[in-house]
């Protein structure tokens, strides 16, 4: 290196600002400036240059020396940092772009150079070579097929007691015309879009440098200026060349630096660089001092140059400028930043209260656990109790109103079972009291009212209730239709469809026919019996009537399973923000709840088993009484065909008349008999049935008993859990880790910076 550069920052500032580069602060608050993610490191500015001349500017600003090889032209942007430590050292990096592949990204992030002291002209030279050959770039004037440019960054920090905290970014210049061979349409725009990616950075000062020799209404950085910097708040022009502007053409210049044309609000200023001779010999200190002493005598003998205003020409005069720039957006920027801080404190804050408590050891892991048990259970007993109001959860998500939707499912399988579970419709007697041809017009109870809004969780494991009433819709205002009718309200969750019923249509009772079908029966079936009927032959007539009984109650139980199952991963989903966790934890649990589930579908079958192939048994006197009105309503209905009407009693029968009526066959008065017993006893052993499903295969095996499966999730289980386990639910994966140290630290470091910036 030649020489340092001046101080761009008064002392007590810079003092902060190095104390923010120590912590870091300026990565965590300004925005990102380059598609390799490079964010401003303690200057709060970036100096951008572009267009021609541009590295013999930074090179006078920096004391960097650039080659001047055409083939080393700027093919990628390079961000080069000036920090001050205590030490002198150089390192030289690259960031892969953004959109990099992985391999070729982990190639670059791979190279490095950072033991060097000083940074000569051909030793910059030579990385320069060595970063376009890892970056797979063509000489610009070889023709080959490698591409031009690159998003990567070239990073250079030059570190050293002496140095200021800046950042100053390198970007290759614009240009409005491809070079066959050379550069295409498609790097003119790649280029563009690089540096106005930089230009938008509000923290950065826009250094536009253009020839002096050529018109300035065709410079487009001017424009691209403009466009990122409305306000004129961070663009400074520089010219250059001055010596090559055409005589006569000289006020023209001189006019846009003194401000009577093309004003910009930081105003002009015009440097010399030095030729390709002096370029070529640049090697020393002393070329450098050589350079500086030829630009002065430029602007001190040269006319009209030397009419120009001072502080508006040569290198030195652009410090000074950038010094009085680079203070007054200090000034400006550090009320930002105090607000900054306290806007990305609050943020990591909330990020790192998002990851929940860390779960690095076995304790932290089963408290994490423990904690969560016991938040299921306690939602779980207010479910259970439908006391709604205890938590606000149940107010964002219906599925958990669970006692609720149970007992509204149990409605509707009573309902069903008194409508739809017999295959043949009674024969109707004049006074019946309940005549199961015709029931409620409300076609089979009331569905379920909560429609299943289960959040995603595990895939597309958890279904979104329908309400599948509609299946049964085709029945007719009479009470039944001609179609087959669903037995489900709920869609089955996909992880349980091993252990569910195929959801069964069965067909609406037939209205008319049933003595007829007991009559066939029996003749099919008789023996010796003289006036009555075998026992053997209730059971038969028996379970053929009853044969809906199997559909609509395994059907009712895979419906409270399904609501069960949805209140267990839905509440999970409520209390578990983990996804890992979350998915961890249902993992273990599923084997389990899947066993409870099938306990009550088991049950269920054996309760079928009982009532159906098992001996027609009541000791309920509701029995004698339903057979006692059955044969009275009958002896009624057949007295009522020969009674008269008399003046004074009213309706009467006369004795002559009742033998007319009453004498019948043995057959139809085997048959009238088999009809009344069967019928009485579906109606004790229907509300029996229902009730025992209910009760049992429902409410003690899925909700209330200790093994139900809503109670799988406990603290005991919590606590039976080995160390393997706990690590696999409730261990944090590395990237969680990392991100919650990341933020710990960020905010140690932000907590650190808001007591300097406000010092």
């Amino acid at each position: 290196m030649t020489s340092q550069p001046a101080s761009l920052a008064d002392p007590v500032l810079l003092e902060k600002i190095d104390k923010f580069f120590e912590l870091g602060i300026g990565d965590y608050l300004l925005w990102e400036t380059s598609p390799g993610s490079i964010t401003s490191e303690g200057t709060i500015v970036h100096l951008l240059t572009t267009f021609s001349g541009k590295s013999s500017v930074l090179e006078g600003l920096t004391g960097l020396p650039y080659p001047r090889d055409s083939g080393l032209c700027t093919r990628f942007a390079t961000h080069i940092t000036f920090r001050r430590t205590p030490t002198t050292k150089i390192a030289v990096s690259i960031i892969p772009a953004k959109n990099a592949p992985s391999d070729y990204a982990e190639k670059l992030r791979a190279w490095r150079k950072d033991k060097l002291v000083s940074l000569e002209l051909q030793t910059f030279a030579d990385i320069l070579k060595e970063v376009q050959e890892l970056m797979g770039l063509g000489q610009a004037d070889s023709g080959s097929n490698k591409k031009t440019f690159a998003d990567d960054v070239l990073k250079i920090e030059i570190c050293g007691p002496d140095q200021e905290h800046l950042s100053v970014i390198d970007v290759p210049g614009i240009f409005k015309k491809s070079t066959p061979g050379v550069t295409t349409k498609a790097d003119m725009t790649m280029v563009r879009n690089m540096v106005t990616t930089y230009m938008r950075n509000p923290r950065s000062v826009i250094l536009a440098v253009i020839p002096a020799n050529v018109d300035i209404a065709t410079q487009e950085i001017l424009e691209m200026a403009e466009e990122q910097d409305g306000k004129g708040e961070r663009t400074l022009g520089v010219f250059t060349k001055p010596d090559l502007v055409d005589k006569g053409a000289e006020p023209a210049v001189i006019a846009i630096i003194e401000g009577r044309s093309h004003p910009l609000n930081l105003g002009w200023c015009v440097v010399r660089n030095p030729g390709q001779q002096a370029l070529a010999n640049s090697l020393s200190d002393a070329s450098a001092n050589d350079r500086h002493a030829t630009e002065k005598a430029f602007f001190k003998s040269e006319q009209p140059w030397s009419d120009v205003s001072k502080d508006r020409v040569g290198i030195e005069a652009l410090r000074i400028r950038l010094v009085e720039i680079l203070a007054e957006m200090i000034k400006r920027e550090f009320p930002r930043v105090k607000a900054e801080i306290s806007a990305k404190l609050k943020l990591y804050r909330h990020q790192l209260d998002a990851l929940g408590p860390s779960r690095a050891t076995r304790d932290q892991q089963y408290k994490f656990l423990l904690e969560l048990a016991t938040q299921f259970q306690t939602i779980t007993s207010l479910a259970l109790k439908a006391h709604y109001g205890g938590d606000d959860v149940f107010d964002t998500t219906p599925t958990l109103k669970l006692a609720t939707a149970i007992v509204s499912r149990n409605a509707t399988f009573s309902d069903d079972v008194w409508q739809r579970g017999h295959a043949m419709a009674f024969h109707k007697y004049k006074d019946a009291k309940e005549n199961n041809a015709s029931p409620s017009p409300a076609p089979f109870g009331s569905p379920s009212p909560f429609n299943s809004q289960a959040p995603f969780l595990f895939g597309n494991n958890t279904p979104k209730s329908t309400n599948l009433m509609a299946k049964a819709s085709t029945n007719t205002a009479q009470g039944f239709g001609h179609g087959f009718n669903s037995v489900r309200y709920e869609e089955n969750h996909a992880e349980l469809e091993d252990i569910m019923q195929d959801d069964s249509l069965i067909p609406p009772p037939k209205l008319f026919g049933i003595k007829q079908w007991l009559e066939d029966v029996y003749k099919n079936s008789r023996g010796f019996e003289l006036g009555t009927f075998d026992a053997s032959l209730l059971p038969i007539i028996w379970k053929k009537q009853s044969a809906n009984w199997e559909a609509l109650a395994l059907g009712y139980v895979d419906d409270i399973v399904s609501l069960v199952h949805s209140f267990t991963v839905d509440l999970l989903a409520k209390i578990c923000k983990d996804p890992r966790a979350r998915q961890g934890l249902y993992s273990v649990l599923l084997d389990q709840l899947t066993d409870r589930y099938k306990k009550s579908i088991e049950h269920t079958k054996f309760l079928l088993v009982v009532e159906r192939s098992g001996t027609p048994m009541t000791m309920n006197h509701y029995f004698a009484d339903n057979l006692e009105k059955s044969r009275s309503a009958r002896m009624k209905a057949t007295m009522e065909k020969v009674a008269t009407r008399d003046a004074n009693q009213g309706m009467v029968v006369k004795l002559d008349a009742i033998q007319s009526v009453t004498t019948g066959s043995n057959l139809e008065h085997t048959i009238d008999d088999l009809h009344d017993i069967l019928h009485s006893y579906y109606k004790v052993a229907r509300k029996r049935f229902v009730d025992i499903v209910c009760m049992q295969a429902a409410d003690y095996f899925l909700l209330t008993s200790h093994d139900a499966p809503i109670k799988v999730f406990s603290p005991k289980f919590v606590s039976e859990l080995t160390n393997k386990q706990l690590e696999a639910i409730a261990g944090e994966d590395l990237v969680i880790k990392r991100k919650r140290e990341d933020l710990k630290r960020k905010i140690e470091n932000l907590e650190s910076g808001k007591k300097i910036a406000l010092s």
